[in-house]
């Protein structure tokens, strides 16, 4: 069942893929038809969940499960990744690399290896205030409040010395 992203409750599950580059107007709107149609009849042995989407700055694909309504489970959560991974195959992007960070650059979103986000910190390209892409947000009010954030209040302290 697809709901409006705002009514879901602040405890639902979240998960966040970021592309390896911004969707083409074209990619958005097929990714949106696909994604809509997904959780318009995704379901848990039976009953339907109650979900959402979001696509962020056109480079970010988050799903959102009220499991207060139905707890997902291994097999609706299987579903939701392999219709991420025909997302990739189909658009040719990269969606499911946990290897890649990102970051903003003024108003740029750049996407580099966690390599090159560790010799940026070195160089200091990149700052305890530089705001990154936390995608291990795993509630609706943690994506809200913990997604977008300076690197100093995310996993990614842990590079600063």
């Amino acid at each position: 069942m697809l709901v409006d992203f705002d009514s879901l409750e602040d405890t639902s599950r979240v998960w966040v893929y970021q592309a390896n580059r911004v969707f083409s107007t074209s990619e958005e709107e097929e990714i949106v038809a696909k994604i809509e149609n997904f959780i318009t009849s995704w379901q848990v042995h039976g009953k339907d969940l109650k979900a959402s989407y979001q696509i962020k700055y056109h480079q970010f694909i988050v799903i959102a499960v009220d499991e207060d309504y139905n707890e997902v489970s291994g097999c609706s959560i299987d579903a939701s990744v392999n219709l991420i991974l025909k997302l990739e195959q189909s658009l040719k992007l990269d969606l499911t690399n946990k290897l890649k960070v990102s970051f903003k650059d003024n108003n740029n979103i750049n996407v580099v290896s966690l390599l090159d986000f560790k010799n940026f910190v070195k160089q200091r390209k990149i700052t305890k205030n530089t705001v990154v892409f936390n995608n291990l947000v795993t509630t609706k009010a943690d994506f809200e409040l913990n997604w977008e954030v300076p690197a100093i209040n995310s996993w990614h302290k842990r590079f600063f010395a």
